[in-house]
């Protein structure tokens, strides 16, 4: 016979979940929702598919539960800092983009290749600025759950019994 976890068992690191999820502004925008998907999102606790902020919501959770949480910056997508911002020459842009503008998203690559995303903040004959911090930082948001599974660390969804 197959059994899904019990409904008692607790969210830790490492449990898998079965959930859907909300981010919003507190002005009511919703960023991002699972609530309109016919299945669940899962995840596993700990993995890095949540930041650490929104997964501190989900632990101590169970099958059933709701919850929404106000996370200020510092626990979400973290403080606006001036120091991602970074100033280019215009002339960098002639090749790639001729016309920057305030606005515009432009994928940029770190010294180690990796692909960092930017917006342009400012552009004038001589410069343009790019804002690499994520669009979020520096906002509350609210993280909205609704817990539909949780699977113990090390344990299958299913159990043989």
């Amino acid at each position: 016979m197959n059994i899904l976890p019990s409904e008692e068992v607790r969210i830790t690191s490492g449990s898998t979940v079965s959930l859907h999820f909300e981010v919003s502004l507190p002005n009511g925008t919703v960023i991002d929702s699972t609530f309109g998907r016919d299945e669940p999102v899962t995840l596993t606790v700990g993995d890095e598919s949540l930041l650490a902020g929104f997964e501190q919501v989900l632990i101590n959770l169970k099958a059933g539960d709701t919850r929404t949480a106000h996370l200020p910056p510092e626990q979400a997508f973290g403080e606006w800092n001036g120091e991602n911002v970074q100033t280019f020459p215009r002339t960098k842009f002639s090749l790639s983009e001729p016309n920057p503008v305030v606005g515009m998203m432009m994928e940029f690559a770190d010294k180690g290749q990796n692909t960092l995303a930017g917006v342009i903040c400012h552009v004038d004959d001589n410069e343009v600025k790019v804002d690499f911090n994520h669009p979020l930082a520096g906002q509350d948001v609210l993280f909205k759950v609704q817990i539909f599974k949780v699977t113990p660390k090390g344990e299958s969804g299913l159990k043989f019994v």
